[in-house]
Parts: C-alpha cells; structure tokens; sequence
C-alpha cells in the first residue's frame, strides 16, 4: 500500500490501478478498489456498475472530459496523470472538472509530481496527491503553507484578494 497526502494529511492509499491492456473487453477485472483507465470505462461500463461499489477513473492528460460529463456521480476519485513535471495539461483538466463539470469527489494527482506543485494543484481542485518516489511526504506538506494568501480567485477560493481586503 503506498502514501497518499489527501486533505494536507498522510494517509494509506487503497486504490489501485488497473494496467490497461490491448483490448479492454478482455481484460480481467479483479475486486479491488481500482482506478479504471478511461478505455476501460468507456468499453466496459455497465460491467464495472454492476460489480463494484466503489468506482475510480484513470485520466491521462490528453484526455477528453465531454464524454464522461453524464458518468461523473459514479466515481468517488478521478486520479489525473502527471507523465512529466513540465506538463501542466492536468492541472486544467482537474479546474474543468472542478467548476465546469462540477466533480465533488476525490480530484488525485499521480505520476510526476513534486511537492513544489501541492499549492498550485490544490488552488485548480486537487485534494489529493501521490507523489513521486523519493518524495519526503512529511517534508511535502509544508509546501500548503508556502504563500501566506493568494492574489487571484482559484477552486479553492474563488474570491479575488481585492475583493477579500476589509474597507
């Protein structure tokens, strides 16, 4: 079971994820609480409705939110892939699911990610993270309290700090 930070807290991370394979109508689908690749899904969703109580997706950065709008209620987390530091596409699918497409569960962000993104990633909707091995997760969770405030309106405060001042 590996760390996870959810909620500036460490915690056990329970969830899995399921390799996808070639064809995704064959693949076997083991009881776990598992992170479902969006091929997978797409290909098998009234299979994984009717097995399993607890659903999570697999997003890669490149992946496209509409066709998942109607599904989103049957997840309780959507983990967003970091392949590289320096690809922030998952930071703008984690804001279009947070006010667009309005996801209230577990927003998880896996791969590349170092603790110097936590606060960034908390102000586009992530409320949680699997960071990258080496990563000191106790170390990581000052990152949160790096910026006393912010100046513009995010996710987690969409309140500008003009708006925020006391007349």
């Amino acid at each position: 079971m590996s760390i996870l930070i959810k909620h500036q807290s460490i915690v056990p991370d329970t969830w899995q994820r399921l390799e996808a394979d070639e064809d995704p109508n064959r693949q076997p689908l083991p009881e776990a609480d598992l992170l479902f690749p969006q091929a997978i899904w797409q290909a098998r969703k009234n299979e994984i409705i009717s097995r399993y109580k607890r659903i999570g997706l697999w997003l890669e950065p490149d992946a496209d939110l509409a066709p998942l709008a109607a599904d989103l209620d049957y997840f309780q987390v959507i983990a967003i892939h970091f392949p590289k530091f320096v690809d922030g596409r998952g930071y703008s699918l984690a804001r279009l699911l947070r006010e667009r497409y309005h996801f209230a569960g577990e927003l998880r962000a896996v791969g590349d990610v170092l603790h110097d993104q936590l606060f960034f990633m908390r102000r586009v909707g992530f409320d949680a993270w699997a960071l990258k091995a080496g990563q000191d997760a106790e170390r990581a969770l000052h990152a949160f309290t790096t910026f006393p405030t912010s100046y513009q309106g995010a996710v987690d405060d969409p309140t500008p700090l003009f708006r925020r001042r006391n007349p």
